[in-house]
């Protein structure tokens, strides 16, 4: 076989998915030589079918709260270098329902909760005139947003051109047999490998990432245009998240709020719909979304799932007459655990973000790979 580039690396990265260039750039940091093997032309995966949406409130309490913070600041960072636009900042979570109030009073005395606060009534009806029947908001000014289909380019990119990350795209990996790499084109020579494959379980050690109980979640999503222009203050969300993301639904008091919903919303809860809203630079908002598990990623998009996200959206955003000009469909890897890392051999690492946070918290998940590598041999 031959060699693809003369070239040898530190350190090959294979994916550019978030993960894989937040991997590239956490080595590039401690000056090893890198490269980025991708099969694709580009980056189409879950990376850039998401909300570009950087959440930090409401993660699973412990390690992954704690790389949504250390990731929220890189973002900051790298997006400042990278000239990538924060559209936004901050997170509102508006209560419908006394049983969420109570589970947000409750979420304010933990840890996560630090620079949380309650909306005044006055900040509710300047920052949020749309939002209807709000019992209260709780306001976190951590949360960032990027437009994450122009941001993973820009940040690829910026990679290659400011930082001398080496990226081979059309590439696709067969294996990993140090110190090679080998591909569809040939091998490339590196003292250690990072594999990124995302909600791709079969190419490389397939029977590793079964063994890890991982599964495929396929989530739909939408962009609206409103009939009458409204400024999202920031992100926003609703009662179905707090049953949904696990620094919440993790608290006793959800259980309350879950027994409610699932009399008043079976089939939201049934379909994995929860509400995130949050705005482009045109004005148009992204909303969703619902989440799907099975063994396989489902190729078609339900418009019957499309609705209830739509019924969430139009129950606590005061914007009839929407309309919808995209539509999507996006999948990621699922499993109990939100990262999943493994090394098959010495100096060679599989990360995957199995929680649907990689946006959230992949350049700390990051740093952990390449800690990983370095010590494995």
């Amino acid at each position: 076989m031959t060699i693809l580039t003369p070239k040898a690396y530190d350190l090959v990265v294979v994916g550019a998915g978030i993960v894989g260039l937040a991997c590239a750039y956490q080595a590039f940091k401690r000056g090893l030589k890198v490269a980025v093997l991708e099969r694709n032309a580009k980056c189409v995966g879950a990376s850039i079918r998401n909300f570009g949406f950087v959440t930090v409130t409401g993660q699973r309490p412990g390690d992954h709260w704690r790389r949504a913070r250390e990731s929220r600041d890189v973002w900051l960072e790298v997006a400042g270098n990278a000239g990538i636009p924060v559209l936004h900042r901050g997170l509102y979570l508006a209560a419908q329902r006394q049983e969420a109030k109570v589970v947000l009073e409750a979420f304010l005395q933990t840890e996560m909760a630090e620079q949380c606060r309650w909306l005044s009534a006055k900040e509710q009806r300047e920052l949020l005139p749309f939002v209807k029947n709000m019992q209260a908001v709780l306001f976190s000014p951590l949360e960032c947003r990027v437009e994450s289909r122009e941001a993973i380019g820009q940040l690829a990119h910026w990679l290659e051109s400011a930082c001398g990350v080496d990226f081979y795209w059309k590439t696709a990996v067969t294996s990993i047999d140090l110190p090679h790499v080998v591909t569809a084109n040939g091998k490339v020579r590196t003292s250690y490998c990072i594999a990124c494959p995302g909600h791709d379980l079969y190419s490389l050690f397939p029977n590793l990432q079964q063994q890890a109980g991982i599964r495929m979640s396929t989530l739909q999503m939408l962009r609206l245009v409103p009939a009458m222009p409204i400024k999202l203050p920031g992100a926003i969300m609703s009662d179905l998240s707090l049953v949904r993301y696990e620094g919440y639904s993790g608290l006793p008091q959800a259980q309350a709020l879950l027994r409610r919903l699932q009399v008043e919303q079976p089939d939201h809860l049934k379909q994995g719909v929860h509400l995130i809203v949050v705005q482009s630079a045109d004005g148009s908002l992204v909303v969703g979304d619902s989440h799907v598990y099975d063994d396989a990623e489902d190729p078609f998009a339900s418009q019957a799932r499309d609705e209830l996200i739509l019924q969430e959206f139009e129950r606590v955003i005061n914007c009839s007459g929407s309309k919808i000009t995209e539509r999507w469909v996006g999948t990621y890897a699922s499993a109990d655990d939100v990262v999943h890392c493994v090394s098959p051999i010495p100096g060679a690492a599989i990360g995957i973000v199995t929680g649907g946070t990689g946006a959230s918290t992949a350049f700390a998940f990051a740093r952990e790979l390449v800690d990983t590598v370095l010590h494995s041999s």
